[in-house]
């Protein structure tokens, strides 16, 4: 049986440890309830100089069964799974288990008021399985048949400014490319994600910054595709869009990449056919889909061929661009080019430091805004967007 974050989240607050698919094309309306907050976000930290990895004590509570008691000074950690008693303290590379004294390759360490252990030695003395994936940058741990997907990060990357902008010339065939480039720290307490339509609607067009205002978003870019050059009222999007857990639309049948993220924001690239299953297994708390895939686990990877393009434009063309990419740190890079062909692009959100990345609508859709104003002006409305909210 395999427990993903909604699940171990929704555990974590039992505890108190944390303060339908419709025909393609149709628009969903659901009475599901709208997802409570994804702060804090449960991660483990790595130390790559000391090559060693850390994680919550409440996975160990929420997920692993075991019963945690502190000490009054919440130094001295005691964590009981069964027959088991292990002991130990902040700072300290000294433990007991089972009131026998062992020594620590590595102390444990409270940071943000979260208490982090070593994972090597849970593993070890609380009978947990772990295997590291290299795609999502997560260390999947199970115990007792149940298994959970936790982001790494490294220890020390988070700063008080979770979401950043710059500017950098990438070059690629001796060409030069000016990028301008959104920085999101996903593991930020701060921060949460999120999918919108134009006017909350599908079929409707708004202005990119009239979307993330009236959402109350930080940062913002276009996202999927849709029927822009239409005169019908109705302009139909191509792609899923889920937001805060909702499905709010489906466009079945189609294998263009989805940017999907859970509810404690860590992130992957799905293909279209594939969404479906991914989204039923409890991994999807908002999504966009647009493609093709341009990054995948640091390699230049297009092919829109596959996923189903037969546009020349998309195959061949030089054009506006919007992307985005996900970093092995899980960083969220929002990037707008002036112009590139699609392998062009590739190249760069390699450069940018994207281990996953794919392309967005493009064109006169192409926009990007941070802060109350456009970084990337968009040539016309567009039907929706990526947000970026950040909590003060």
């Amino acid at each position: 049986m395999k427990m993903g974050l909604k699940t171990l989240l929704a555990l974590a607050l039992v505890a108190g440890t944390i303060t339908t698919n419709s025909m393609p094309g149709a628009q969903v309306s659901t009475a599901t309830a709208a997802a409570a907050s994804v702060s804090p976000k449960i991660f483990g930290y790595s130390d790559p100089a000391a090559g060693r990895t850390y994680i919550p004590i409440r996975v160990l509570s929420t997920f692993a069964g075991a019963k945690i008691n502190t000490g009054k000074d919440s130094k001295k950690i005691e964590i009981v799974k069964g027959k088991h008693k292990v002991v130990l303290q902040t700072g300290k590379k000294k433990a007991e288990v089972n009131g026998k004294k062992v020594n620590l390759d590595a102390a444990p360490f409270a940071y943000d008021g979260v208490t982090y252990v070593p994972l090597g030695f849970a593993a070890q003395h609380l009978g947990l399985a772990v295997k590291w994936h290299e795609s999502t940058s997560s260390m999947r741990i199970t115990s007792s048949g149940q298994s959970m997907d936790l982001p790494i990060i490294a220890r020390g990357s988070l700063t008080n400014q979770p979401v950043t902008y710059r500017q950098q010339v990438f070059y690629s065939g001796g060409a030069a490319f000016r990028a301008n480039i959104v920085t999101v720290q996903l593991m930020n307490s701060r921060v949460s994600l999120d999918a919108a339509f134009a006017h909350n609607q599908a079929g409707t067009v708004q202005n990119l910054k009239s979307i993330a205002s009236k959402n109350y978003a930080y940062a913002a870019i276009n996202a999927t595709y849709f029927d822009a050059y239409s005169s019908a009222i109705y302009r139909a999007p191509y792609g899923y869009l889920v937001s805060k857990g909702n499905m709010k639309f489906v466009n079945g049948g189609s294998n263009l990449t989805v940017f999907a993220y859970d509810r404690n924001h860590m992130t992957r690239l799905i293909p279209g056919l594939q969404f479906g299953k991914a989204f039923d297994a409890g991994q999807v708390e908002g999504a966009v889909q647009a493609g093709p895939l341009l990054v995948q686990n640091g390699v230049v990877a297009v092919n829109a061929p596959r996923e189903g393009f037969r546009d020349p434009a998309i195959l061949r063309g030089q054009a506006a661009r919007s992307a985005i990419g996900i970093t092995r740190n899980h960083e969220l890079i929002m990037v707008t080019l002036p112009k590139a062909s699609m392998p062009q692009l590739a190249r760069v959100m390699k450069q940018a430091g994207a281990y996953q990345a794919m392309n967005l609508d493009g064109g006169a859709s192409s926009g990007l805004y941070m802060n109350g104003k456009y970084i990337t002006k968009p040539g016309r409305p567009v039907s929706n967007a990526l947000l970026v909210k950040v909590r003060k």
